[in-house]
């Protein structure tokens, strides 16, 4: 029902409100709503955050939003992590109302004493609150003045009204409110999750290739371990990475087993890919043999802790022809019309070595596993899972088993691996998830990045937080392949100031570019299917790494907290349609702001001489202010204005990443 004072259209609010909007502990959070009446009376409203105690928070003030009429927005930031309300609380402003009126028909002489009258009516009524609404010292002396004024007939009108105008008592007017014709609308729902949801630098390698070996004598590769991994996370905590991500670690499948580059012939000592789970030497709940054992994965996650790095696991529900479940549970798997399993298929592409599970067969079978296996990597100290083609599954599965999850270990975190149609992606966030794979390694170019980075922040970003992955074992594009060095600068710049989660696969820092054939987007010699040997030492020796931008780029991230926030991103203009300009801006609880300005040259082969034109207001400044300008990558310090010239050049450095420094 409409309330006396209508509120409509109120975000966020997911799926008519039955599943949570996208909030994270310490992050802003804006919250919007059409507040209006019927006539000119003026009318206010406020949003009332309720904790997951029960706890009515402090009220926030809505204002109008821009120059959106009868639009209104207020932030609300959660401190605590949970399932969160919030209400909004409308009302018509009779002291709003009589400002309006008042600087209108005093001036002009119009009804001056009954105005005078009025202004005393409501001003007594505010002398008169009690209780949390009590006046302080203060705020009774500058209402009793204003009391004084409007009562005082000897006095000019001018006189009067510019006390009642006065912007220490407007100050108090506005804290201590007369609310007349009170509105509730809600309660809407969010929740907020650890920080970790939201900022975070990812990491992927596979532990097989980490310390792996090649048999002089014979030329056979001897897989690496937990244990000869454990020696690669001080080199990604020294790079400033948060998670370390590993692919599946089960045992692999036998039968069907591809060989290098995807092919159907391997040989005997060919790996396989680590997504065929399953063997004789178990499923989902088991490691590689070659891998170690549960004490070595358990040494390799203690590690982790201490170098302040989690661990991602990789959950994959999908089984190799020989995994443990296709004699114990068939049911989980389609048979086809000629009794054989179905495997799977996204052609043109096929994987003959992988079966997909049938959710619709053994519902309650397939929960019951999934969530025990889940549980036991918990056990094990995993609190992150990356999982591999989540949208190939029922929404209505991962409903229940994130719920189950966070139940009893709210601190988990699943990361969706869904490159797919954007319902899908929304709906799995809506349902819990807790951060997305997105387009944004398909998108290179000046508009549709600006779009994207639109889209992201302030469209979808209720129902789903994304982490921009520059590269994956699956993803090479085109513009990593053909843009050398200066392209793999420029994309790691851009995810890691677009988006506060990003990551990078193993080889990044290596520029690893050649594609398996022309038009492809897989790597020559897939890490997928065989291990990679990389000389990480020789490389560092040798500077022929991107190791050392990537550590900056991580280490700006940390300093500035305008980077490790997702609502906060506003697009400015660059007369060159290579340049892209867009800034984060952060106020700090002490009301010092951050803010973060990049400017980043997209053709990793020219340079680019432009102009670019800052919306000021945005950067928190006036239009006519002018600012110090210090390049987080070079250092160099400059003096900026509205307007500025920029050189990029790609060969040398294709970002500023600026920090404001205010000259006031």
């Amino acid at each position: 029902m409409v309330g006396r004072i209508p509120v409509m259209d109120v975000s966020p609010v997911v799926d008519l409100g039955r599943q949570s909007a996208k909030a994270t502990v310490g992050e802003p959070m804006p919250v919007r709503a059409a507040v209006f009446r019927e006539g000119h009376d003026q009318l206010a409203a406020e949003v009332v955050a309720i904790d997951p105690s029960g706890r009515r928070r402090t009220p926030v003030r809505m204002r109008l939003e821009g120059d959106q009429p009868n639009r209104y927005v207020a932030h609300v930031t959660p401190d605590v992590e949970g399932e969160w309300t919030f209400e909004i609380h409308s009302w018509s402003d009779p002291i709003a109302t009589w400002q309006h009126d008042g600087g209108i028909k005093i001036p002009a002489g119009v009804d001056v004493e009954l105005m005078f009258t009025e202004a005393r009516l409501l001003l007594e009524r505010v002398a008169a609150t009690t209780g949390d609404d009590a006046l302080d010292a203060r705020g009774a002396t500058l209402v009793a003045g204003a009391i004084a004024a409007a009562s005082d007939t000897e006095r000019p009108a001018g006189a009067r009204l510019a006390a009642l105008q006065d912007p220490e008592l407007d100050a108090v007017l506005l804290a201590h409110p007369l609310r007349e014709l009170v509105t509730i609308t809600g309660p809407f729902r969010f929740r907020a999750d650890r920080v970790r949801a939201l900022f975070g630098s990812w990491y992927e390698f596979f532990p097989r290739s980490e310390g792996a070996t090649r048999d002089e004598k014979t030329g056979k590769v001897i897989s690496g371990s937990f244990i000869t991994a454990i020696e690669r996370l001080d080199r990604v905590a020294e790079m400033g990475f948060d998670v370390v991500y590993l692919p599946p670690i089960h045992p692999i499948g036998e039968l069907n087993r591809k060989g290098p580059n995807n092919t159907l012939t391997p040989g005997p000592d060919d790996p396989g890919s680590p997504w065929a789970i399953g063997s004789k030497d178990g499923g989902h709940d088991a490691i590689h043999p070659e891998l170690g054992t549960f004490d070595d994965f358990d040494a390799f996650v203690e590690r982790a802790r201490e170098l302040d790095l989690e661990v991602a696991l990789d959950l994959a529900l999908q089984a190799a022809p020989d995994h443990p479940w296709v004699t114990t549970h068939p049911q989980f798997f389609t048979t086809r019309a000629d009794g054989t399993i179905a495997y799977a298929e996204n052609p043109p592409k096929k994987y003959q070595d992988i079966y997909p599970v049938n959710f619709d067969n053994d519902p309650s079978g397939i929960c019951r596993e999934v969530l025990r296996i889940v549980r036991l990597w918990i056990s094990h100290g995993v609190k992150i899972f990356r999982v591999d083609n989540p949208h190939t599954k029922p929404l209505a599965f991962w409903e229940w088993l994130l719920a189950e999850v966070r139940r009893t270990d709210p601190d988990v975190l699943f990361l969706s691996e869904a490159f797919t149609k954007p319902a899908m992606m929304h709906g799995l966030g809506s349902v819990g998830y807790h951060q997305s794979y997105t387009y944004f390694t398909w998108r290179t170019g000046k508009r549709e990045i600006e779009d994207y980075l639109v889209e992201v922040s302030s469209e979808s970003d209720h129902l789903m937080r994304p982490n921009f992955f520059v590269n994956t074992p699956d993803i090479l594009h085109a513009y990593l392949q053909y843009g050398g060095p200066a392209a793999f600068k420029v994309r790691a710049a851009l995810a890691a100031t677009g988006s506060p989660s990003w990551g990078v696969y193993a080889g990044y820092e290596l520029f690893e570019h050649v594609a398996v054939k022309p038009g492809s987007e897989e790597y020559l010699d897939t890490e997928k299917f065989q291990i990679r040997i990389r000389d990480w030492k020789k490389h560092d020796t040798e500077g022929t790494t991107l190791a050392p931008y990537l550590t900056r780029l991580n280490e700006i991230r940390r300093q500035h907290p305008a980077l490790q926030l997702l609502r906060n991103i506003s697009i400015h203009h660059a007369e060159d349609d290579h340049v892209l300009v867009f800034s984060k801006r952060h106020v700090l609880p002490d009301g010092q702001s951050d803010t973060v300005i990049v400017v980043i040259n997209l053709d990793p082969h020219g340079t680019r001489e432009t102009m670019i034109h800052l919306d000021m207001p945005a950067l928190g400044l006036e239009w006519h202010d002018s600012f110090g300008a210090h390049d987080e990558i070079t250092g160099a310090d400059w003096s900026w204005h509205r307007h500025n010239y920029v050189r990029l050049d790609p060969g040398h450095e294709p970002a500023h990443i600026i920090s404001v420094r205010s000259t006031r």
